[in-house]
C-alpha cells in the first residue's frame, strides 16, 4: 500500500467530491451531528459528549466514521464552507446519505470507503493527502522530534 516511501501509506477508495488538498488529520471514531453539534461561526465541535468537543476543524482533513442527527447535517456543514471554517477534506469510513450530501453542497475534497480502513491507520496529526478525484489518501506520519 506504499509507494517506496517507509513514511508512507496509500489507501484507496472512492472519491466523492473531486478536488485534491493537503491537511493535517483530525480523527474521531465517534460520529459527528451537524445539527447543533458544531458551532458554524469557529468550527469547532460543541456536541458535549464528543470526544472532539472544543476542538477547531477548520483547515483539517476530517476523518470519521459519518454524519448522525438529522438531515440538516449538511446545511450545517455547508455553512462552514460560507463561513471559511469548513475541513479542508472528508473522509468517511463508512458512506451514508447525510455524509454525501453534507460533502457535495460543501464542495470539499471527499474520499469513502478506502481500504485500509482510515480510522484504523490514520492518526491526528498525521498529513493527508486527499484526492477526491482518484478516491486516494495518502498518509504521512509526522517525523519523529
Amino acid at each position: 500500500m506504499s509507494n517506496g516511501d517507509p513514511g508512507e501509506l496509500v489507501l484507496r477508495g472512492r472519491g466523492i467530491v473531486p478536488g485534491v488538498v493537503e491537511a493535517e488529520a483530525l480523527v474521531t471514531r465517534d460520529p459527528i451531528s451537524g445539527f447543533g453539534g458544531i458551532d458554524v461561526a469557529t468550527g469547532t465541535i460543541i456536541e458535549p459528549r464528543h470526544e472532539l468537543y472544543g476542538v477547531c476543524f477548520t483547515g483539517k482533513a476530517l476523518v470519521f466514521p459519518g454524519a448522525k442527527g438529522s438531515s440538516g447535517w449538511s446545511g450545517f456543514f455547508q455553512s462552514t464552507r460560507l463561513l471559511g471554517t469548513a475541513p479542508a477534506a472528508f473522509v468517511f469510513d463508512v458512506i451514508t446519505t447525510k455524509a454525501v450530501l453534507g460533502a457535495i453542497v460543501t464542495r470539499i475534497p471527499t474520499v469513502v470507503e478506502a481500504t485500509p480502513a482510515p480510522l484504523d491507520v490514520i492518526r491526528t496529526g498525521d498529513l493527508l493527502r486527499v484526492d477526491g478525484d482518484l478516491g486516494i489518501v495518502t498518509v504521512r506520519k509526522p517525523l519523529s522530534p
